[in-house]
């Protein structure tokens, strides 16, 4: 098909006059150019047709405009205002005129670029508060997306695989065999996943999803995260699995070394999307985003680029690295209110496990998901009956017990002073055959108190008067590991990782 010049147009984006005089600042994708000038964005479309994108015509262009528009107002309507057509004049080309249709672009909200995540990222200044709200949105995002309902979930990512193998021919970064060893590799996780895929696709984990979801394409706007810049230009390519979407985020996290978010951003959402019967697929997930991101990177280094070639081969490693096996285990940290067992939890999640690591049940969290509340929303007295509790560990248990039967390891966040609720998460682990390890976080007195009269923000709600009620109770012989709460909680869980080492 004929690729149509688009050159007038691009000139008529970059000229000052056409915005009020104002500069105009450039910024090119592989498929578009990016117009930046006061508080305007303009994207227009690149004039080409590629195997995955035809943009060869005004029209087709205006379409692509107008469907970009939809999907993205969506989930951020604040970012994106409306589609501009390009038109021809007697005096030259305008916005919007009753002229012939030279191109088509859609106009947007102007965001700072160094609150793109991904600059964000470089610059460190990403934290762990930004990572659960992205995470929040993510899971607004996904719950309203449509479902899918005419494909199996193993068709859909056989669909995927056979875009890799594809892909991956293009370059000439990865010898015969390398691309043989990875497709076959994917090949057999299909198969042991099959059943997995196919029963979340049945039950609407297949959805039209953003499709793109790294950290590029998240943005701090008027200090919230918003996703933005979904895949417009192929259905096929954005309707996925849910946790196949998240899984680019988490997967650009951890290829950049930031495993903690990884692993928060994956639990965060997991714990708002209400269920985490698909945790074991996120390995599989991750990997197939990094084999995506290799053979993509891979076609752009054909032009001679040896960075480009190095980047494409560690995506490769980074995939290969997420598809081998992982045992599953158990840790339980528990320790009196204000121990600090969550943050010690979540410092250890990330090194258990399969990459993102560990599911991290957290007592407080289910309890609040149990009432139907934000996590942050403090729950009356009467949620904290001893029969309540009970329904708490209980339903931690069965979690647990779920998880470990996927393959997937678990860290099982709560107080546990009483000796029969240390010993029935202890029985899970032996009734699943994996290794357990159980810790007790403890602190003097006077140090708790002073936490939790410090607390801000947090999901527990517990106060001084809880914590003295947990001081006069008895929590009988202690058999886990005890260790001082009142050291870094990255030494803490560094300790408890070492124990493992050292115990197994």
């Amino acid at each position: 098909m004929q690729v149509q010049d688009q050159s007038a147009a691009i000139a008529f984006l970059s000229d000052p006059a056409t915005h009020g005089g104002r500069a105009v600042e450039t910024v090119e994708t592989h498929i578009s150019h990016i117009f930046l000038t006061g508080d305007r964005a303009y994207k227009l479309k690149r004039a080409v047709h590629l195997p995955y994108a035809d943009f060869s015509t005004p029209q087709i262009r205006l379409d692509g405009c107008r469907k970009e528009l939809a999907l993205n107002s969506a989930i951020t309507p604040d970012l994106y205002r409306r589609v501009r057509r390009i038109t021809r004049t007697d005096a030259g080309l305008a916005f919007d005129g009753d002229g012939d249709l030279v191109d088509a672009v859609l106009e947007m909200e102007r965001f700072d670029q160094t609150l793109l995540l991904d600059r964000m990222a470089t610059d460190g200044r990403l934290s762990a508060p930004l990572m659960r709200e992205v995470a929040d949105v993510v899971a607004a995002a996904h719950e309203q997306a449509p479902v899918v309902e005419d494909e199996s979930g193993a068709e859909n990512i056989a669909g995927v695989l056979d875009i890799n193998h594809a892909g991956f021919g293009e370059s000439h970064v990865f010898s015969d065999a390398e691309v043989a060893e990875i497709d076959s590799a994917f090949r057999d996780g299909l198969e042991r996943h099959r059943d997995l895929l196919d029963r979340r696709a049945r039950d609407g984990a297949l959805r039209r999803c953003h499709g793109d979801l790294h950290l590029r394409n998240i943005c701090l706007f008027r200090g919230r995260p918003r996703l933005f810049d979904c895949i417009d230009f192929s259905d096929r390519l954005a309707t996925v699995d849910v946790l196949y979407d998240l899984a680019f985020l988490a997967m650009d996290l951890w290829h950049r070394e930031m495993t903690a978010y990884a692993n928060l951003v994956v639990n965060r959402y997991l714990d708002a999307a209400g269920g985490e019967d698909g945790f074991a697929l996120l390995p599989y997930f991750t990997a197939l985003r990094a084999a995506v991101r290799a053979h993509v990177t891979a076609t752009q280094a054909e032009e001679g680029d040896d960075d480009k070639a190095r980047a494409a081969r560690a995506y490769y490693d980074l995939a290969l690295a997420h598809l081998r096996p992982a045992p599953p285990r158990l840790v339980a940290v528990g320790g009196l209110s204000g121990s600090g067992k969550t943050t010690v939890a979540e410092a250890l999640a990330p090194h258990l496990g399969a990459p993102p690591g560990a599911r991290l049940l957290e007592s407080d969290r289910l309890r609040k998901a149990m009432f139907g509340v934000p996590s942050t929303t403090r729950l009356p007295d009467s949620a904290y009956t001893p029969e309540t509790s009970d329904k708490v560990y209980g339903e931690m248990a069965t979690r647990a017990g779920a998880l470990l039967a996927s393959g997937a390891a678990v860290v099982a966040d709560a107080v546990y002073d009483r000796p029969d609720r240390r010993a029935a998460i202890r029985s899970v682990a032996e009734s699943a055959g994996v290794p357990f390890q159980g810790v007790w976080l403890q602190a003097a007195p006077e140090v708790l108190r002073r936490r939790l009269e410090a607390r801000q923000g947090s999901d527990s709600d517990a106060t001084t008067q809880v914590l003295d009620a947990q001081l006069r109770r008895d929590p009988g012989a202690m058999d886990w590991i005890v260790l001082s709460a009142e050291t870094d909680p990255d030494d803490t869980a560094a300790a408890i990782r070492d124990t493992r080492a050292r115990t197994r």
